[in-house]
């Protein structure tokens, strides 16, 4: 069977891919060496189960990668607590108080389907490479027991494209699959008699396969007959036969880079990268270090040159026979091991390394009480460190990951019917997460100050004439996060108001009328005299 036009292109691509990011991948086997040993298998292959610690002599590089990861996932997607809620682009849609229920309810099963899924063991694999290698890759599918389906790829496997808005937009996928499960993943590909004989006398043999997704726009003579926006296709690379050909409405990747360097660089750039150079002295002066020690526990030994012939024992107890009447002795020679300096040499690359992962500043401080002014100070430090980060994370992360589960569940009808008024508004993402909240907080504290000054003036000017009560509320809401099941709507607020004034109108109408029967108990005396008289 000869290889089709269409599996030829995605080989060629491959390779293309392949030869661009070659230069990247010796850098990426030493971080994963010092920083990641677990998933250190880039150009040099492990056996399975086999010690992948050998270069390691000191864990802070590991230690400190495994603290950013976990502030990141507790910072920014930690499934405990909703950490992004949905709003409409058009402003006058997102004052309907249906409209936003709506919209709340789609972000509540958004969340459930998170808990249910693997997402939260998933992205927590995908911080751990991003600090790493500066780039990820979650591959994010529909379940049918859980709903959504997330996978976390190895650096190793992918092959990375930009589009001219620098988002990644095209992937390949190289990974190895056994003969036998060949079969069970395409059951339609029609398999040429070579691969078949290869999957029948060698099952448990691993094939090479391709997954390529792609634009369906892209100038590569494609015949796009799926109507969709991104082309999949799989193929076997050593026989080139297509396995499936399909399609996606979006990019069912997330490929978030931590930074890039230039815009040269498809690949990013890791703070383990910027800590490599730490991490290689400190393990290096870690190693000298312990062998010094050795030294000075079990230090060599100085026996004189006459004749001793006996065994030296060295074990704890151990007798040495010597003549009598010498001077000379077994004795321990003198390496003088002893040296500050080294171990001060260490600390300096250490804190070096925790620079660069915040460990200090993402560490709470044991046994210190803080105010919450020193809470909020401590917040702000994180928000400012980690500012430049967040900012490519929301659009390369968390906006293409939360935009692809909504579009799988409402695809498969898992939202509650949108309401007629809604048509095809367009949905926008804010998030609300902890290191978003503390964003906030800076503006609120500032509406908070202001109203206070404002407060201090109203004895001087009527400075409160200028201030939006609605607007401030609902903006408060907003930047609070506040669900709008436990906000009035707008009818009931204008009800609740025009009651108060009525009451206000009928309290000054009783008061008005008291005030006349006073007034008609005074005079009338006096008219009773004036005519009396």
């Amino acid at each position: 069977m000869a290889i089709t036009p269409k599996a030829q292109m995605v080989i060629e691509r491959y390779e293309s891919l392949k030869a661009q990011r070659s230069t990247w991948e010796e850098h990426w086997q030493d971080i994963a060496d010092y920083f990641l040993p677990r998933k250190s298998n880039i150009t040099i292959k492990h056996t399975k189960g086999n010690k992948r610690h050998d270069q390691m002599y000191d864990g802070t590089a590991t230690h400190a990668l495994e603290l950013l990861a976990a502030s990141l996932n507790g910072m920014l997607t930690n499934t405990i607590s909703p950490w992004f809620i949905l709003k409409y682009r058009n402003e006058a849609i997102n004052k309907d108080d249906q409209a936003v229920e709506w919209l709340e309810s789609c972000a509540k099963i958004m969340q459930q389907a998170f808990q249910r899924s693997n997402f939260q063991q998933e992205v927590f694999e995908l911080y751990h490479e991003l600090l790493a290698f500066g780039t990820s890759a979650m591959f994010i599918s529909e379940d049918v027991e859980d709903d959504l389906r997330f996978k976390t790829i190895h650096i190793s496997e992918i092959f990375i494209t930009e589009n001219e808005k620098g988002f990644v937009d095209s992937l390949t996928r190289r990974f190895h699959l056994k003969h036998k499960n060949i079969k069970a993943m395409y059951p339609e590909a029609q398999l040429p008699r070579s691969l078949q004989i290869m999957i029948d006398k060698k099952p448990y043999d691993e094939a090479v396969i391709l997954h390529s997704i792609f634009k369906s726009n892209t100038p590569m003579g494609y015949d796009n007959r799926q109507n969709m926006d991104y082309i999949s296709c799989h193929v076997h690379q050593d026989t080139g036969s297509l396995l499936r050909e399909g399609g996606f409405k979006e990019f069912p990747y997330v490929v978030p880079r931590y930074l890039k360097s230039s815009s040269n660089e498809i690949y990013g750039r890791s703070p383990a990268m910027n800590a490599l150079p730490d991490t290689k002295m400190l393990n290096t002066m870690s190693k000298t270090t312990i062998r010094a020690a050795q030294k000075q526990i079990d230090p060599p030994l100085m026996v004189p040159d006459d004749g001793f012939i006996l065994p030296v024992r060295t074990v704890p107890g151990g007798l040495n026979f010597y003549r009598a009447g010498t001077r000379e002795r077994i004795e321990p020679l003198n390496i003088g091991a002893n040296n500050p300096i080294g171990i001060q040499m260490e600390e300096q690359r250490r804190k070096a390394i925790r620079e660069n992962f915040f460990v200090d500043q993402l560490m709470t401080v044991q046994g210190v009480q803080m105010t919450a002014t020193e809470v909020m100070q401590r917040t702000e430090e994180k928000m400012r460190l980690l500012g430049p980060v967040l900012g490519r994370l929301q659009s390369e992360l968390l906006q293409p990951l939360i935009t692809r589960c909504f579009n799988l569940l409402d695809k498969n009808a898992k939202f509650l019917p949108r309401p007629e008024m809604l048509g095809d508004e367009l949905i926008e993402i804010e998030y609300v997460s902890p290191l978003a909240k503390a964003q906030k907080t800076q503006e609120l504290s500032s509406i908070m100050r202001g109203i206070e000054i404002f407060g201090s003036m109203q004895n001087v000017a009527p400075v409160f004439d200028y201030i939006d009560v609605d607007g401030l509320v609902d903006h408060v809401k907003d930047v609070l996060g506040l669900p709008a099941k436990i906000m009035r709507s707008k009818a009931e607020v204008q009800q609740i108001q025009q009651q108060k004034q009525q009451q206000q109108m009928e309290q000054m109408q009783l008061q008005q009328a008291q005030q006349v029967a006073e007034s008609a108990g005074k005079i009338a005396p006096a008219l009773k005299a004036v005519q009396g008289g």
